[in-house]
């Protein structure tokens, strides 16, 4: 059952799957399905990707004209009850772009989180400060009020990463070095997110490596920075796929396939091959610090 960490995500997307291949299985079509449930076929979409949640008797209903089996259909309408639960994220709804709504979700039910990135500092290890501008350069029309909202969104998706129960994930992120020269306007404060990156490998749970420029490039460099993101495997239900997720100003591309997410493992394969392991990445982590600023 999932907790309120959890939210909904995971068990709208299984059920939307479900939906999909009992409608799939039936040779009903998208449209056929909206005509003879007298729903909309946008509305059809959005349950099958797992966007909205579900009342128990809607699912009957799609069971029913999916000519279900009655175990099935019994197991999907349990599953469709999971789908109203809340994670706390929903409190920041005005924050929170409906988008990236849906990664919350998903990260905060992952069992391991792995950042490729070549521009920025992922969120899950940046400090207050280094949020703050990234913010205030990402968001200049937001209010001082708003800008701390989203803030304050930031700082409690860290807190996955030293929950007990469900564990925490694992995280393990791979950052070019131009991310870790990259300066914030305020100097001292990037001199404070370097030495947060360095503290980070001291957990147990976190892993930082540095990519260095002289390594050169790796596999599709030019695709930019990407998460992909696993989860526990479930009794009795079929576990979430591995998730690509990717995003920029306008929106987020999710990708489960499973010849997408190979291919981004090609990738994060090819990035690790080159970049220095955890205790060389710290001690390169403090020694820019001292380099770029005296400390």
């Amino acid at each position: 059952m999932p907790t309120e960490d959890h939210g909904s995500t995971v068990p709208r997307r299984q059920l939307g799957r479900y939906l999909r291949r009992a409608r799939e299985d039936a040779q009903v079509t998208v449209k056929a399905a909206a005509d003879a449930l007298e729903w909309s076929t946008p509305r059809i979409w959005r349950i099958e990707n797992g966007t909205v949640g579900m009342r128990a008797l809607d699912v009957k209903a799609m069971c029913d004209l999916y000519g279900a089996t009655s175990d099935l259909t019994e197991a999907l309408v349990a599953l469709a009850r999971e789908t109203k639960a809340k994670g706390w994220w929903q409190s920041y709804s005005d924050a929170l772009p409906s988008w990236f709504e849906l990664y919350v979700g998903l990260e905060s039910a992952a069992s391991r989180v792995r950042y490729l990135q070549s521009d920025i500092v992922p969120g899950l290890l940046q400090t207050k400060a280094y949020t703050r501008e990234v913010i205030a350069l990402d968001h200049p029309d937001l209010t001082p009020e708003e800008q701390e909202r989203r803030l304050a969104v930031r700082m409690e998706r860290q807190n996955l990463l030293t929950r007990r129960l469900p564990p925490a994930p694992t995280l393990e992120v791979i950052l070019s070095e131009a991310v870790l020269r990259r300066p914030l306007q305020d100097r001292s404060a990037m001199a404070g997110q370097l030495r947060y990156l360095a503290e980070a490998n001291d957990r147990p749970n976190v892993t930082v490596r540095m990519l260095p420029l002289a390594a050169g490039l790796h596999m599709w460099a030019s695709g930019g920075g990407f998460a992909i993101l696993e989860f526990p495997e479930q009794r009795g239900r079929e576990s979430e796929p591995p998730t690509v997720y990717s995003d920029g100003p306008t929106g987020a591309l999710y990708l489960d396939k499973t010849r997408e997410v190979d291919m981004y493992e090609s990738i994060w394969l090819s990035a690790s091959k080159r970049a220095l392991d955890r205790a060389q990445s710290t001690r390169a982590i403090r020694a820019l610090s001292e380099e770029l600023y005296n400390e």
